[in-house]
């Protein structure tokens, strides 16, 4: 396999990926394609090499940008805006964490603090038990996701998959 194939398969194989961790498709193969290049690419340049629209690129490295996963590049003497992606793949696994968390965890606790708050005289005793019951299941879920979440974004790259290594020998 040339090198070309191997990147264009890695792009279309992140972009599949990319729909399991919370973002669309495209997001997930500009990243890819910013990932493999090791030159800032411009817009026309990601619209070309991945057959995109002009307004699905600039979407899609917006928001790529705000996730902390794309940065902005400029060329001296140059009005085009390029872009390169995050190399660091612990770095790109931290701010997809973080982005998630924000976007999945931390509203689903806030819905469920609100869900709480129930004031409502004729409820039925049994039936308000077993509602804040669940409430409280789902929401202890949520925290135990949200201190797993803090650790692996604090914790040091090397102690976690020395670690994780550790427990997959046993």
């Amino acid at each position: 396999m040339k090198l070309e194939e191997a990147k264009q398969r890695f792009v279309e194989a992140w972009g599949t990926l990319g729909t399991n961790w919370g973002i669309n498709r495209t997001m997930a193969q500009i990243h890819a394609l910013l990932l493999v290049t090791d030159e800032p690419l411009s817009t026309d340049q990601i619209m070309e090499l991945l057959d995109i629209s002009r307004g699905n690129a600039n979407m899609n490295l917006r928001a790529l940008i705000d996730w902390g996963l794309a940065e902005r590049k400029v060329k001296l003497g140059e009005r085009m805006e390029y872009f390169t992606g995050e190399k660091d793949i612990w770095k790109v696994a931290v701010k997809i964490i973080r982005e998630r968390r924000k976007r999945e965890i931390d509203p689903l606790r806030s819905t469920l603090r609100d869900l709480k708050m129930i004031d409502d005289k004729e409820q039925k005793k049994e039936e308000y038990k077993t509602f804040v019951k669940l409430l409280d299941d789902i929401d202890s879920y949520a925290e135990s996701l949200d201190r797993v979440a803090d650790k692996l974004v604090l914790t040091d790259r090397s102690w976690f998959f020395g670690t994780l290594m550790k427990l997959m020998a046993k």
